[in-house]
């Protein structure tokens, strides 16, 4: 959780100070590629307050009303930052960079800023702007590319594909996500308004601003599918459930697992419950004993197990 939680204030500092600069940036050059970067970095400005939300949300003990605890919380609000993402930044640079392709004009810079009595041009505002965004973006990317490559190795997964369908620190993958696209989008910015320059034609800067809402709107919904995935209840993997449920079927006078579940009910928490035929000449306290040995062995061989029910069945 504090990872996911440093993580997620990277990314705020990082964004919010990009934000910034690029909307000075857009005053100054009138960049469609530009003002799609804007809406971007103030929606991922946005998008990890809503996280931290949901970490600190997700926090809070279980109570009466819930009483498995508010983890779903991070599941839910992971989820509104992709509709944001799509209905907030992708859509406006889609439709941004769509209109400046089919008007066909130049976009209007402001006249240049002096600077120790030197004329900037304010392209190079954009340049220099891009390349402090990208180096902001990297920053807070290597950060959370850390935490999720801890979180591959500790589970053996094969890579960030696989992490990326099973994990269930959505925070993290949410604002890897961001990362990526941000830079991404950043890189594109950068090229369309270097194309812009060196051609005169602004359809190059347009393009990108395109692009770029393309690329955010692509990203949001698989954002949002994964988070489907995890609002609805999954259970474990396969591989995890199989050794867990192995376990269970090892204990002492355990005749038969009748039923087995699992069920994600917040970031690496995760409950089991387990239908289990007992030997029938068993009596309630050697059964009792077996039970309470079996809960220890699942918590203990995955942390992220934190509630076990077992339902005893007695059957010949």
């Amino acid at each position: 959780m504090a990872g996911s939680r440093s993580v997620v204030i990277a990314a705020l500092i990082a964004n919010g100070a990009i934000a910034m600069m690029k909307f000075g940036a857009f005053l100054l050059t009138g960049s469609a590629a530009m003002l799609s970067e804007t809406y971007h970095s103030i929606s991922d400005t946005g998008n990890q307050v809503f996280l931290l939300i949901g970490i600190r949300y997700g926090a809070r003990e279980a109570d009466r009303r819930h009483p498995f605890g508010y983890g779903k919380a991070q599941f839910f609000y992971s989820f509104l930052v992709s509709v944001f993402l799509f209905g907030i930044a992708g859509w406006e640079s889609v439709k941004h960079g769509y209109s400046k392709l089919t008007e066909g004009g130049h976009a209007v810079e402001a006249q240049a800023p002096e600077l120790f009595g030197y004329v900037i041009e304010p392209v190079y505002v954009s340049y220099a702007v891009l390349l402090g965004a990208i180096a902001f973006e990297t920053w807070a990317f290597l950060k959370a590319y850390r935490v999720m490559q801890t979180q591959i190795d500790e589970n053996d997964w094969s890579g960030f594909r696989e992490a990326f369908q099973k994990t269930s620190d959505v925070t993290t993958l949410t604002a890897l996500t961001e990362d990526t696209i941000a830079l991404s989008g950043a890189g594109i910015a950068l090229f369309g308004i270097f194309l812009t320059r060196q051609t005169g034609n602004p359809a190059y800067d347009a393009a990108a601003a395109l692009l770029i809402g393309v690329l955010l709107m692509g990203f949001a919904v698989a954002l949002a599918w994964e988070n489907k995935r995890l609002l609805l209840g999954e259970s474990l993997p396969k591989e995890d459930e199989r050794r867990l449920r192995e376990i269970v079927a090892d204990g002492a006078g355990v005749r038969e697992i009748v039923d087995f579940r699992t069920v994600l009910f917040g970031t690496e928490r995760v409950l089991v419950a387990a239908d289990v035929a007992f030997d029938p000449e068993l009596d309630t306290d050697e059964m009792d004993e077996i039970i309470t040995a079996i809960e220890d062995a699942l918590m203990a061989a995955d942390e992220s197990v934190k509630k076990v029910y077992v339902e005893p069945e007695t059957r010949s």
